[in-house]
């Protein structure tokens, strides 16, 4: 059905009908919810795909679905998701990427810290991508300080060897492409680092205090 769709989708004029951006968001973007989507994301990405080249804003409503709809506890489905994420990205323009940058590489962050090797390393091949680099040049000002943290994490403490060379050269491409803001990021991460671990100090102290208050009345 979903291959029938696709040959139907393409032929859409434009503009786009409301009832057809309404069958994108009620209809198409909930098929990446069950488990077994494997089974059919190839043909429901070409769905996917032809909504985004026909009408560039579709772009917005796609990956703010992926967003929504992105697997908690299913790895497999998250490498899936990454890979129909790449596609997207190569068809989404400046403008629609802008306003959705800001959640969406918060999840590539996530994905990134993911102590599953795959799904981190599906979401560092992402900057493998020269297009998806040049819309995260465009926006690094924003862009940098939300991913710079995972990155630094990975790079110092991921368990899985390839992963963390991917990062480091990720890390070196960011380096590269904005000196001064890296070190800016760098100089951020380190303060609260260090803030963080004082905060858990003074935790500990209390806790420590606490018990032993409690050991006292007992």
């Amino acid at each position: 059905l979903l291959e029938i769709l696709g040959s139907i989708i393409n032929g859409f004029a434009l503009p786009l009908k409301d009832e057809h951006k309404t069958f994108l968001q009620r209809a198409l973007l909930p098929l990446h919810k069950p488990k077994c989507v494997g089974m059919y994301h190839s043909q429901l990405l070409y769905c996917i795909t032809q909504f985004v080249e026909k009408d560039p804003h579709m772009a917005e409503v796609v990956i703010r679905g992926l967003l929504k709809y992105w697997p908690v506890t299913n790895s497999q489905k998250e490498v899936l998701i990454l890979g129909e994420l790449e596609e997207v990205l190569e068809l989404t323009q400046s403008a629609q990427f802008a306003e959705v940058m800001v959640p969406l590489f918060k999840q590539i962050s996530m994905c990134i810290n993911s102590t599953h090797f795959q799904v981190a390393e599906r979401a560092l091949f992402l900057w493998n991508n020269d297009y998806i680099v040049n819309l995260v040049a465009q926006h690094r000002h924003v862009l940098l300080p939300v991913c710079f943290g995972a990155l630094e994490k990975n790079a110092m403490n991921h368990w899985n060897p390839v992963v963390g060379g991917l990062t480091i050269n990720v890390r070196k491409m960011l380096q590269e492409m904005d000196p001064e803001l890296f070190e800016q990021c760098h100089e951020k991460w380190k303060l609260d680092q260090k803030k963080r671990l004082e905060e858990d100090e003074a935790r500990r102290e209390r806790w420590s205090r606490v018990d032993s208050l409690a050991a006292r009345a007992a």
